[in-house]
């Protein structure tokens, strides 16, 4: 793989030795505090005044270099593709966010936060990753916990629940995801439950980023340590109402919009509270969906039933200097055995963070899929932390799509071959395998250093899709290289 270091050499190496020293500079023997970033570090000691105030930011900078996938040309169909395309794609990526929060009483806080986002080099058209200073988020939080067990929260947002597979920051991305929201929260000493209703924000580079007022999400989660010992558990319920409207709402943007469905799903969520089980832990999530779905504006309207379920657990040698991890779990979603029997069996990913589960490399989302997963992971040195991960690939039914990271199906067929990702109902059902091995080196509390190489080997699936394409299947390579600084 063609590894181009020219800006990488620009862009992290200039900013690592300045975190570095930083996180030198006087470092305690003892685990540092937590940080509340550098500048309320600084500033809050000076004066009582500033414990009202949270002022400060981020900077990410990640260099990404790609083979045989984030190829330029249709979105996901050149995936593995050998030759006949520019098969390699190197870009740097940087994000900044700067805020500013306050305080105003016991009862009222309001929050502003700037995003800017840039790419350079990648190969893609439009620029995927590109989003200019714009408002990432914006809210008011009304109500004191401690006097009162609800309080609102009511703006720009972030929504964040679980362990996000279905609604999630996709902090990985270089846009991130918010959603212009209202929040109810009850809390006490038992159980903690929100309710929310909002619409997704839809990003677009030179443009004001807008919801798509056609796309209501909305929903309750109900979350507990002391329905079972040990286990904390949750409950949700959540709908996404969108209507013909929705896929036309907004133009420009750089995610997909949603085509007509009101899609209800139930779900149950449980996992091992830290350090109770003596090394042992274990998460379980299970959902279930129905409602009525359009694979477009005009299109019939179909009957919505699908469900997918998450189940792991592993062991951590906690009395091991090194403290090392084995892991195992298995992912399932369903898949649409039938385009033509007026059901949609898909499930509907909704608003998830894919990156952290289905492979680092972003190959797939929590749809038609069945994924084995085997972890190991340890700490070497104290601020430095070490996993490698395998998977192994199948489509739940090979009668439906291979769907992409972002949820959107391959397709895509070559030209004049008929050949191509679409639905091959009599192709084997194996997609490939990956491997990933990252390394995180976090010498204090605002500072990250993050390197990681993953490689995905073809299955039969991938190669009978592009068998009569004349381009070839090649196994897809990734490495990148990311440094952050919280100040």
């Amino acid at each position: 793989m063609k590894t181009q270091l020219s800006t990488l050499t620009a862009g992290i190496v200039c900013l690592t030795p300045f975190a570095l020293a930083i996180a030198q500079s006087a470092a305690p023997t003892a685990a540092p505090p937590a940080s509340a970033g550098l500048v309320n570090d600084w500033l809050r000691p000076q004066n009582d005044a500033w414990k009202a105030w949270d002022l400060g930011g981020q900077v990410r900078l990640r260099f990404e270099d790609k083979e045989h996938m984030a190829i330029p040309g249709l979105s996901g169909a050149m995936d593995f593709r050998d030759h006949r395309a520019d098969t390699s794609n190197a870009y740097e990526l940087l994000r900044t966010k700067v805020h500013v929060g306050w305080r105003a009483a016991d009862w009222l806080s309001v929050y502003g936060e700037g995003r800017d986002s840039r790419s350079w080099n990648d190969k893609r058209t439009p620029e995927p990753e590109e989003d200019l200073f714009d408002l990432h988020q914006a809210f008011l939080v009304i109500g004191d916990p401690k006097k009162f067990p609800v309080t609102a929260k009511v703006g720009r947002q972030e929504l964040v629940y679980g362990d996000e597979r279905l609604i999630g920051a996709s902090n990985w991305n270089n846009l991130a995801r918010v959603f212009d929201a209202a929040k109810l929260r009850f809390e006490n000493s038992a159980f903690g439950l929100d309710t929310f209703l909002g619409r997704v924000v839809v990003p677009r580079d030179d443009h004001f980023n807008v919801p798509n007022d056609y796309d209501w999400f909305w929903g309750a989660y109900f979350s507990t340590k002391k329905l079972l010992p040990k286990q904390e558990t949750q409950l949700y319920f959540l709908g996404r109402n969108a209507s013909a409207q929705s896929p036309s709402a907004v133009t420009g943007g750089l995610i997909g919009l949603a085509t007509p469905r009101d899609i209800y799903t139930a779900g149950l969520r449980a996992k091992s509270l830290p350090g109770q089980l003596r090394g042992f832990d274990y998460s379980l999530e299970l959902a279930g969906q129905f409602g009525r779905f359009q694979e477009s504006a005009t299109s019939a309207s179909l009957d919505h039933q699908a469900f997918a379920a998450h189940v792991a657990g592993g062991y951590t040698w906690e009395e091991a200097a090194p403290k090392p991890r084995l892991g195992a779990e298995y992912n399932f979603a369903s898949g649409d055995s039938n385009p033509n029997d007026n059901k949609h069996q898909t499930f509907e990913n909704l608003f998830p963070t894919n990156h952290k589960f289905y492979g680092f490399m972003d190959f797939f989302s929590w749809q038609n899929l069945h994924d084995m997963r085997f972890s190991v992971s340890a700490k070497p040195a104290k601020p430095l932390q070490v996993s490698l991960d395998y998977h192994l690939f199948w489509l739940a039914d090979t009668a439906d799509y291979f769907y992409q990271v972002n949820g959107a199906a391959r397709t895509g067929a070559v030209a004049g071959s008929g050949a191509g990702y679409t639905r091959n109902p009599t192709y084997d059902s194996f997609v490939g395998s990956e491997l990933d091995l990252v390394a995180t080196y976090s010498p204090r509390p605002w500072v990250n250093l993050q390197a990681g190489y993953g490689h995905f080997f073809v299955g039969n699936y991938v190669k009978q899709s592009l068998a009569a394409t004349t381009h070839g299947t090649a196994d897809a390579n990734w490495f990148y290289v990311q440094a952050t600084l919280n100040f």
